[in-house]
């Protein structure tokens, strides 16, 4: 894999992600030290990239979406990659990520679900107040 110094580098000085399960834009947004504008553009330019909406229209990231950003963010600002550049790059690095990816998220399927979705529920009950 290209990079791995640098990748290394990024994760090392990425900001941590709260243990939850959605977040709102402003809270991705000062998370990553960006306007939410940039990230609302992103979404149109990067496939991968689908955070789903509130009934009341908000947008909720969930952790995929969040370390989707800062991949980003970091290809764009630090590598200083073109954005066609940088949606190229993850779409090559998915290509070869897959199997090993595809045999993780068995692994979880396969796992124990009932302590996670109480997890979720009470984080969407949280949000719910």
């Amino acid at each position: 894999m290209t990079g791995g110094m640098s990748e290394s580098a990024a994760s090392a000085n990425a900001p941590e992600i709260p243990d939850k399960l959605f977040f709102r834009i402003g809270e991705v947004s000062t998370m990553l030290g960006l306007e939410p504008y940039v990230l609302r553009y992103w979404e149109t330019e990067f496939p991968s990239l689908s955070p789903k909406k509130s009934g009341t229209g908000h947008r909720l990231y969930r952790r995929k979406d969040v370390e989707m950003l800062l991949r980003i963010k970091h290809l764009l600002y630090d590598r200083r990659f073109t954005i066609d550049g940088a949606r190229q790059f993850l779409h090559a690095e998915a290509k070869t990520a897959q199997p090993k990816d595809i045999k993780q998220e068995q692994q979880v399927l396969f796992s124990d679900p009932v302590p996670e979705i109480r997890r979720q529920l009470a984080e969407i009950l949280k949000m719910l107040k």
